[in-house]
């Protein structure tokens, strides 16, 4: 063999060396790709829980058989569900009660209430007993306005997402999140939950079942998700993205080296 012919071996080895490089994860196990794996019977999932902590936003709307005597207890009835979500352009809107930094507001007649803690039923419980001195058989409905989680990392359309109707999956929102890339390293997508001054990290292995007996299957109010990218992705996307400048190089070296030594 000429040197010519030498040098275009080597260089076609090259080329492939690169390539294996990048194609050398493509056939990495399904386990690492299947949410949910397994076949056992699950008893049943975590309750669910709804709790009222600083800076939420509540609407709370007071009806009766008499509705004249409810107007006072509804300041906000003309604003209310004006906006979706209580947000306008990304600020809370003045429709509700938000909640202060002692975990209080304040309610007419009532005064000062304590809120943070509670879940919706044990607040609306407590306003309608309170309520009975001045209405008869009062009804409270009561609303988060700005309840949001937020995804971030490895996802194909990160974000923060208002949830109307307060209550969301862990697998819900990494739905709105338009779901794990394919480089998501899925074994351990960390959850962050701040409540009551307290922040809880969850550590969740999506390819298992015991993802449904989580205490971080639903989401809290300002729940965050991060998703990592798998290392060995990272990596390889990072080759890959040069991969193109390796070939054109590798290409060009050895059509002006095969030039050359004719």
């Amino acid at each position: 063999m000429n040197k010519a012919g030498f040098i275009i071996q080597r260089g076609a080895l090259l080329v492939l060396f690169f390539c294996l490089i990048v194609l050398q994860d493509s056939c990495r196990s399904r386990k690492e790709f299947a949410y949910f794996q397994g076949n056992q019977k699950i008893e049943s999932l975590e309750t669910y829980k709804q709790f009222i902590w600083q800076n939420d936003l509540l609407s709370i709307q007071v009806s009766s058989s008499n509705p004249e005597l409810t107007l006072p207890f509804n300041p906000f009835m003309g604003h209310s569900g004006s906006q979706p979500a209580g947000y306008f352009n990304g600020i809370a809107s003045p429709s509700g009660y938000l909640v202060d930094s002692a975990g209080e507001i304040s309610f007419p007649y009532l005064g000062q209430i304590k809120v943070a803690g509670k879940t919706r039923e044990e607040l609306t419980k407590f306003l309608q007993e309170s309520l009975t001195k001045y209405i008869k058989d009062p009804l409270v409905y009561i609303r988060i306005l700005n309840f949001k989680v937020t995804v971030l990392g490895d996802v194909g359309n990160p974000g923060t997402f208002n949830i109307p109707n307060e209550k969301i999956s862990l697998i819900e929102a990494l739905g709105l999140a338009g779901d794990l890339n394919i480089t998501a390293l899925r074994q351990n997508v960390l959850l962050i939950r701040t409540s009551g001054g307290k922040t809880e990290r969850y550590t969740i292995d999506l390819t298992s079942q015991d993802i449904f007996k989580s205490p971080a299957y639903f989401l809290q109010q300002g729940d965050v998700i991060y998703v990592e990218a798998n290392n060995a992705q990272r990596n390889g996307s990072a080759i890959n993205n040069r991969l193109g400048i390796i070939i054109s190089v590798a290409t060009l070296l050895i059509t002006t080296l095969t030039l050359v030594l004719k």
